[in-house]
């Protein structure tokens, strides 16, 4: 991985021209900025829908509600993760488990009001539901091993009330708002929109390379490693996972098996055996 596959680089030229052609692009930089910011005036201005602050979650400690989650705080951010009931942590997607790598430090969040919370799904995209409590103790254990901390719910008991109109077993980002002790909902996103989240795909758009991704538009000759969120190996190689086979782990979990926490999920590979463990 050390060694570029392709002779395929940038052309070399002077200071001058690399700052000149850095200004031109800083014009659009700032435009974008700029349109971001007006969507997210937009977003601010959206109406919200009621939703059943009731509604059953599953917790550590047992059966709680979706208000219970808030943490007494005015806001909350749910990330809905998928899961493969009765997989190994290897067919785990490698979506969702890129996007909570990324969730670290919660204080800033505290601090405006908003509490950030993920809610397991119990459920796959190619699977349909488990038993709950099975499935959210699986969930627990793949947080255990990942070394997460945010706070980990099941929202499997409500997952048809609270993702209604939507598909379940994909993983989306919701933003709630809390009034008292009703709840609404005031956005959500799914798919390249829970790239909020990430920092890692941010600056691999700042790099000559970018992602490295089929899809992207690139320069003739660019190298393609497939997608960054699922790969063979670990370091120093870091082998690249070229098509979608049903091999290779999500990436963020090498780290975790050189460093000797153990994936036992305790699932001893119970649910229905995936032709793929790509998930979306």
């Amino acid at each position: 991985m050390s060694e570029n596959p392709s002779k395929a680089q940038p052309p070399v030229v002077d200071r001058a021209t690399l700052e000149q052609q850095l200004e031109a692009l800083r014009v659009r930089e700032k435009a974008h900025t700029r349109e971001g910011d007006a969507i997210a005036a937009a977003r601010r201005r959206l109406p919200m829908a009621e939703v059943a602050a009731d509604s059953t979650l599953l917790g550590p400690d047992g059966p709680m509600t979706l208000l219970d989650a808030f943490e007494g705080r005015r806001q909350m951010i749910a990330y809905y993760f998928m899961w493969w009931p009765g997989r190994p942590a290897a067919e785990q997607c490698e979506g969702c488990t890129w996007v909570m790598s990324h969730v670290g430090e919660l204080a800033y969040l505290h601090s405006r009001d908003i509490t950030f919370a993920v809610l397991c799904q119990g459920r796959n995209t190619a699977y349909g539901f488990a038993d709950a409590q099975t499935s959210y103790e699986e969930s627990l254990r793949y947080r255990a091993f990942m070394g997460w901390t945010m706070p980990w719910y099941s929202a499997q008991p409500s997952l048809e009330t609270l993702l209604v109109g939507r598909e379940p077993g994909l993983f989306h980002l919701v933003c709630y708002l809390r009034d008292g002790d009703r709840v609404f909902e005031t956005y959500w996103t799914k798919r390249r929109g829970a790239e909020a989240v990430d920092y890692s795909y941010a600056l691999m758009d700042l790099t000559a390379f970018g992602r490295q991704e089929a899809w992207e538009d690139s320069p003739a000759g660019w190298q393609r490693l497939g997608h960054a969120t699922r790969t063979l190996g670990g370091a120093p190689d870091w082998p690249p996972l070229r098509e979608e086979q049903p091999i290779g782990r999500p990436t963020a979990q090498w780290p975790r098996l050189d460093a000797g926490h153990s994936d036992d999920l305790g699932t001893t590979g119970t649910g229905p055996a995936a032709e793929s463990p790509h998930c979306h």
